[in-house]
């Protein structure tokens, strides 16, 4: 996904999101590289979805004060993507985009109007299969400082579960995949008060 999908938390946080759409292999490595580049001081990293495979490499990379994964895997759980994309896998080796990977209506109760829909639809890139096959590495004690898992859906109930049999503070805001779209507000106050005792040392 684009960096639209969490523009209006960000506004309300005075946060950065980082544009993962233009990626080059080592995918991990760009991923890393993109978020390192836009944080300059120690800073809370929240990351959605598939990011959340992505923390320790970007923890290694960037000066990471905590991490609060939202509606997202967990670190070194990877694998269960491949046999459901490998099929929609184009003649140019690539994936369709994300919002075509789903019928019309598991997808349009994910965003709060058309308008919102058709502009973060236009800035998802088409992944190859590769994106999804790398094996990320596990840098060591990057959950050494906080770490927290906000889930919207239940999808990600089992990813929940896990944060909390790891120690972490769990929370569960009511909502689809994409809430931070449908209630900016909500989600960004639930950040604020899960990582508000977070110490960010600068």
């Amino acid at each position: 996904m684009g960096p639209l999908t969490w523009g209006p938390v960000a506004d309300r946080l005075d946060a950065a999101v980082p544009s993962l759409v233009d990626l080059e292999p080592p995918y991990w490595r760009s991923v890393a590289e993109k978020v390192a580049a836009a944080i300059t001081e120690p800073a809370i990293l929240v990351v959605h979805s598939n990011a959340g495979l992505f923390v320790p490499v970007i923890a290694e990379a960037a000066p990471v004060a905590g991490c609060l994964i939202v509606d997202g895997r967990l670190p070194g759980h990877t694998g269960r993507m491949h046999d459901f994309l490998q099929p929609m896998v184009g003649g140019d080796g690539l994936l369709p985009p994300w919002t075509e990977w789903w019928g019309d209506a598991d997808l349009a109760p994910l965003f709060p109007d058309e308008e919102t829909r058709a502009a973060v639809s236009a800035e998802v890139p088409r992944l190859p299969i590769g994106y999804f096959e790398e094996q990320i590495p596990g840098p060591p004690g990057w959950d050494a400082k906080p770490c927290g898992y906000l889930r919207f859906s239940e999808a990600y109930v089992a990813e929940a579960e896990e944060a909390a049999r790891r120690g972490w503070p769990v929370e569960h805001l009511p909502g689809l995949h994409l809430h931070q779209l449908v209630d900016p507000d909500a989600v960004a106050e639930r950040i604020v008060a899960m990582t508000r005792s977070w110490a960010v040392q600068r």
